[in-house]
């Protein structure tokens, strides 16, 4: 039920197709959910509409918790939008979440889809794959906390250094069960979103690879703002791949020669060679946001 005609003062996106109703420009907004869309779009708009409260924008930056929904699983609707994006037409593209995507288009979206709150525009307007995937990305490093928590971090550091594979498993899975929920649910998501991602021929994006990319993100530092020592701590060293010959901190390079990768790349590996099922039953196979 769109009430008449108004004036747009504040730049908004439009409930429909997504893009920004700009400054000035006539928008329509429906009576009963309080959706913003553009006249033209207002034929696509569903009717009778469902009546539900006004939601609030996400907070510009904060911890998981605060952008997670209220019932499980406990993966932010943001997160869950983007991988479904990803999943649907990115894992044919090479070098998925190691290409960047344009800087500016990534920030506007992310701002875009943050101000929508609860309410996300649609992510099939974005051209370029890799935009998607920088906004996950962005999202996740501009937390105010990695997933892996700033109190759990150590203890994640040494359940993946422990040699023995059986031990490494154990302690993993103990210390991912004590994160938060939100944290944890998320994690879950992620490392099935990121297994899948591995295993296409035509990202050529294996274990190693991603967790360089998101070891950082994931994992990080111990604190917000880490001393010269702790990143000096978080030095790379040997650690192996369970499962298989090649090792985590010690990659072949050219010519043979080793190439070292961080500790928080080798916590993510470790993490990216549990079992699947592991993380689906954090999920449930009737709650996993995303189809296997």
């Amino acid at each position: 039920n769109p009430a008449p005609c108004l004036q747009v003062i504040r730049p908004e996106p439009c409930g429909v197709c997504g893009s920004r109703i700009r400054f000035g420009k006539a928008a329509v907004k429906c009576r009963q959910c309080q959706l913003l869309l553009h006249p033209k779009c207002r034929e696509q708009y569903p009717s009778p509409c469902v009546p539900r409260p006004r939601h609030h924008a996400w907070p510009r930056e904060g911890v998981l918790a605060d952008f997670a929904p209220p019932t499980p699983p406990l993966v932010p609707a943001l997160v869950v939008q983007c991988v479904t994006e990803v999943e649907t037409r990115g894992l044919t593209e090479t070098g998925l979440y190691r290409v960047p995507g344009a800087e500016q288009l990534v920030r506007e979206w992310k701002q875009r889809l943050l101000r929508a709150g609860g309410t996300l525009p649609a992510l099939n307007s974005v051209a370029d794959i890799h935009v998607v995937c920088g906004v996950l990305k962005d999202f996740l490093r501009g937390l105010k906390e990695p997933l892996v928590t700033f109190g759990l971090h150590p203890a994640f550091l040494q359940a993946a250094d422990i040699p023995n594979d059986a031990a490494c498993e154990t302690a993993l899975c103990h210390v991912v069960s004590k994160l938060p929920p939100a944290n944890r649910d998320t994690l879950a998501f992620l490392m099935l979103h990121l297994l899948r991602v591995s295993h296409s021929p035509d990202c050529k994006m294996d274990i190693l690879n991603l967790s360089r990319v998101f070891g950082p993100t994931l994992v990080g530092h111990g604190s917000a703002n880490p001393t010269p020592l702790a990143i000096m701590e978080d030095t790379p060293r040997q650690c192996k791949v369970r499962g298989g010959p090649r090792s985590v901190g010690c990659a072949p390079g050219a010519a043979g020669i080793p190439i070292l990768h961080p500790l928080p790349a080798q916590v993510v590996a470790q993490l990216l060679s549990l079992p699947p099922d592991f993380w689906r039953s954090f999920l449930g196979p009737e709650q996993n946001p995303v189809p296997a």
